[in-house]
């Protein structure tokens, strides 16, 4: 129980909160202790830290964190805890320089994870489980990496006391909270999301991820390289249907520009034929004329050489 745990209202709460901030505790965000006595220790830590943050990263209100100071009593600065990994429920993510509890509307660490190192002793995480205990942890997981065996312990809430899972248990166990599955019996030990995904090490996922991204840039640009070419042939069947709508024009031109010629040439025909048959029948009209007055000049002859005889013939009669 914490000292806020018998106040009734929010506003005695504040109350209380701003009056235990004017006894200037200091709450350091730091123990002094190192994160971790060790490479395997550190990649531990890192790998639950990393994984869990990336499963819970579309849920505002959990908050995942690792070596962060966990502070249950406002009114002692040495009651404190920093487990290696620890998940919040129903607390907003977010950067916290420690964990004060009773700034957390007394919501506790629900999950906590502590990776064993050399120097770790029984006695040392016998009085961490009793923290908490006491504090409301609902899961506790301690992992040895040092064995080969990769040897897990669980502790789960029960009617307030935190209680050992059967060691035949542990293999194969779900969080009933986060819903992983433990698989001690592997090494390195998997845990697994419930889509059947392992935990990797981050430097894995990252390499992944920039893989992942460096085949969609390299997708990216094949995409766009495949619409340039495609665009620069759909600009030359343009230039090609323009080209040839060109020659198209060009020859209906040229066509059209004969066929003006062929009936010019016909026209130039017509009109010479008409000149043609025009002069013939001027001449034949001439022809005519001259035959006509020909014709009239040999009549006219005749009637005066007609005349003549006759008037030669009458002078005779008279004679005599």
């Amino acid at each position: 129980m914490t000292p806020f745990d018998t106040l009734a209202t929010e506003d005695q709460k504040a109350a209380r909160i701003r009056e235990l901030d004017a006894q200037n505790l200091l709450f350091p965000d730091c123990d002094g202790e190192p994160m971790s006595y060790g490479t395997l220790q550190y990649f531990w830590i890192v790998l639950i830290k990393e994984n869990l943050e990336a499963y819970y990263r579309d849920n505002p209100n959990v908050f995942v964190a690792a070596d962060l100071l966990w502070y249950v009593n406002p009114r002692n600065d040495k009651e404190r805890l920093a487990p290696d990994v620890l998940v919040v429920f129903g607390r907003p993510k977010g950067k916290r320089g420690s964990y004060m509890m009773w700034r957390e509307e007394n919501v506790p660490m629900h999950v906590v994870f502590e990776i064993l190192s050399p120097g770790n002793t029984r006695e040392e995480m016998e009085k961490k489980r009793q923290f908490y205990e006491r504090y409301g942890t609902e899961e506790f997981y301690v992992y040895d990496p040092e064995e080969n065996s990769g040897k897990l312990e669980i502790w789960l809430r029960h009617e307030g006391m935190l209680e050992p899972v059967a060691e035949s248990e542990v293999v194969g166990f779900v969080s009933p909270r986060m819903g992983l599955r433990f698989q001690p019996d592997e090494y390195p030990m998997g845990i697994y999301r419930p889509d059947g995904e392992r935990f990797r090490p981050i430097e894995e996922v990252f390499l992944e991820e920039a893989e992942a991204r460096h085949q969609a840039e390299r997708e990216r640009q094949a995409r766009a390289e495949a619409q340039r070419q495609a665009e620069q042939e759909r600009q030359a069947r343009a230039e090609a249907q323009r080209q040839a709508e060109q020659e198209r024009q060009a020859r209906a031109e040229a066509q059209r520009q004969a066929e003006q010629e062929r009936q010019a040439r016909a026209e130039a025909q017509r009109q010479a034929e008409q000149e043609r048959q025009a002069r013939a029948e001027a001449q034949r009209q001439a022809e005519e004329a001259r035959r006509l007055a020909e014709e009239q000049a040999r009549l006219i002859a005749e009637l005066q050489a007609r005349l003549r005889q006759v008037g030669e013939g009458g002078s005779g009669s008279d004679s005599q």
